[in-house]
């Protein structure tokens, strides 16, 4: 059993899955992994039954919250030390997990994969609301997190034990705010990520700029009312 968790949340993958936990076997075969179906609709867990692979099948759909929760609630019943969320859709490169896990050991309890450490983002309206979550999260906190918007996150013991037990605890930039603010280490290194690999994003225009207000207003406002300590 390693003690680093690779947890998949996976809703309406079939077109992805195999690739991306076949990948994940050659590069990081040393690395545990766990896939949890957030109660797909198509053959997300078909094809994981078939394949062997491992899997935590959730009954209905929870969102990506709940669906990375309950991945973290298994890496904490395990006793996971590390647990990293690689995406379902195949934009997430394992072969980066090493370098985020050496960043980590520094003293870290979340590292971040970082699309622009050393790039400059590039002038688009989804990278413009990227800047504002950016912006948001300096001014609440005085940190500068450059790609607040990867979903690549390394989290270390304490953090897997604080999203396992805790309510509210979504993998977004809010929460990621939050933390900070409550004394936890961030770091971000620099990695490479690739286009989804299949099927469609469910972040239509619409739906990215319903996101991209809702994380400002909860930066900017709600998380000031949050008062649990790390």
């Amino acid at each position: 059993m390693s003690d680093l968790l690779i947890v998949i949340p996976a809703y309406n993958e079939a077109e992805n899955i195999e690739n991306v936990v076949g990948n994940l076997m050659r590069v990081c075969p040393d690395y545990d992994y766990i896939v949890v179906n957030d109660g797909s609709q198509d053959e997300t867990a078909e094809i994981c039954r078939k394949n062997h692979f491992h899997l935590l099948d959730l009954p209905v759909n929870l969102g990506l919250a709940g669906g990375f929760q309950a991945g973290l609630r298994y890496a904490e019943k395990h006793g996971y030390r590390y647990a990293i969320q690689i995406d379902g859709d195949g934009q997430h490169r394992p072969e980066f997990i090493e370098s985020m896990r050496k960043k980590m050991d520094e003293g870290y309890d979340i590292v971040i994969g970082s699309r622009f450490v050393d790039a400059e983002k590039p002038l688009t309206m989804r990278m413009f609301g990227s800047n504002l979550i950016e912006l948001a999260i300096r001014l609440t906190t005085g940190m500068r997190i450059k790609d607040p918007t990867s979903g690549m996150r390394l989290f270390n013991r304490k953090m897997i034990c604080e999203f396992a037990k805790g309510l509210n605890y979504g993998p977004e930039p809010d929460t990621v705010s939050y933390l900070i603010r409550c004394g936890a280490k961030v770091a971000e290194v620099p990695v490479v990520m690739d286009e989804r690999q299949g099927g469609v994003s469910y972040l239509t225009p619409i739906r990215s700029a319903r996101y991209m207000f809702r994380m400002l207003v909860s930066i900017l406002l709600i998380q000031s009312f949050r008062r649990r300590k790390v």
